[in-house]
């Protein structure tokens, strides 16, 4: 017999990966360092030497980056936003919320643990 959604279990809160890029190695390993010693992510992966081409104010840039990929709670984006704009050197960084529709389940409370949630809610009435 199937269940509905929720019935009778408990659910995890949602994860989301954030990405942003930094210009120099220095920066991504502060903005990384912050976010996890604030507890707003549980684990910051940089990815060193990308390339980014982009339009910037008219015109065409070809820069080397740094991308992190930052694992946290969906409730914590607003505050690693918010630490990703202070510590930044760009006038527009970019910080995009991406979902996560499936993780393993010790990886998932892990990384609500980590950033001050707690790993299991009582499923919605």
């Amino acid at each position: 017999m199937l269940k509905a959604f929720g019935e009778g279990e408990e659910r995890m809160e949602p994860i989301v990966l954030v990405l942003t890029t930094a210009g120099s190695e220095e920066q991504a390993i502060n903005i990384s360092e912050a976010l996890v010693e604030r507890g707003q992510a549980a684990c910051v992966n940089i990815i060193k030497r990308i390339r980014s081409i982009y339009r910037w104010k008219g015109e065409i840039w070809d820069d080397e980056e740094f991308l992190l990929v930052i694992k946290t709670r969906e409730g914590c984006f607003p505050k690693v936003r918010e630490t990703i704009r202070e510590l930044h050197s760009y006038e527009l960084p970019e910080v995009l919320c991406v979902p996560i529709g499936h993780a393993d389940e010790k990886v998932q409370a892990w990384i609500i643990g980590a950033t001050g949630g707690h790993p299991k809610e009582p499923a919605p009435k």
